[in-house]
C-alpha cells in the first residue's frame, strides 16, 4: 500500500509541472519568444538565449514529467486503494459488472491525460527538435514544425482543464455532471 501512495505522490507532482510547464510555454515563453523576434529586428538581444538555455531544459522537464505522470496514474489505477481499475477506467467502466460514475469521470480522465502524452511526445516534441536545431531541418520545415507544435501545445492546454476536472471527479465527484 505505501508503494501506492508514493505513486499517487508522484503523480500529484509530476502533474503538476507537467502542467506548470504547459501553462509556462503557452503563456510565458511562446508570447516571449515572439516579443524577442520582433524586438531582435530593431536591435533587440532577440530569443536566442531562451531557445539554446530555457527551452531544451524546460522541454525535458515537461516531456519526462509528462511521462511521470501518465505511469505513476496508470501504476496507481492498476493497484491502488480505490476501487478503480486500469482496465475498468480506460473502458470508461463500460465492462464492469455494475455502473461506477467515479471510474467513468476518471477514465475520460485517464483518456485525456493519454491524448495529452501522446502530444507531448508524438507532436510536440519532435517538432520541437527541428525548431531548436536539435535535428536538422530547413526552413520549410522548421515553419511547419512550430505550427504543429504550436497546435498541440494549445491542444493539451485547452484539455488541461477537463482532464483536471475528471480526474478529481474520480473521487471527489463532480454534481454538475449529474
Amino acid at each position: 500500500m505505501e508503494i501506492a501512495i508514493f505513486a499517487r505522490w508522484l503523480h500529484v507532482v509530476g502533474g503538476v509541472m507537467w502542467i506548470g510547464l504547459l501553462y509556462y510555454f503557452n503563456f510565458v515563453q511562446v508570447p516571449a519568444l515572439a516579443q524577442a523576434g520582433a524586438e531582435a529586428n530593431s536591435g533587440g538581444p532577440g530569443g536566442a538565449a531562451i531557445t539554446k538555455y530555457v527551452a531544451p531544459r524546460a522541454l525535458f522537464w515537461f516531456r519526462y514529467a509528462a511521462l511521470l505522470t501518465w505511469l505513476t496514474g496508470a501504476y496507481y489505477l492498476a493497484v491502488g486503494p480505490m476501487n478503480y481499475t486500469l482496465h475498468g477506467s480506460f473502458t470508461l467502466g463500460l465492462m464492469l459488472p455494475e455502473p461506477n460514475p467515479g471510474v467513468t469521470y476518471i477514465g475520460f480522465g485517464a483518456w485525456l491525460g493519454t491524448i495529452m502524452l501522446l502530444n507531448v511526445w508524438g507532436l510536440i516534441w519532435p517538432n520541437q527538435k527541428k525548431i531548436l536545431g536539435i535535428v536538422p531541418a530547413t526552413d520549410e520545415q522548421k515553419a511547419k514544425a512550430r505550427r504543429v507544435a504550436f497546435l498541440a501545445s494549445r491542444t493539451n492546454t485547452v484539455l488541461s482543464i477537463p482532464m483536471l476536472m475528471f480526474m478529481q471527479a474520480g473521487s471527489h465527484g463532480l454534481p454538475f455532471f449529474g
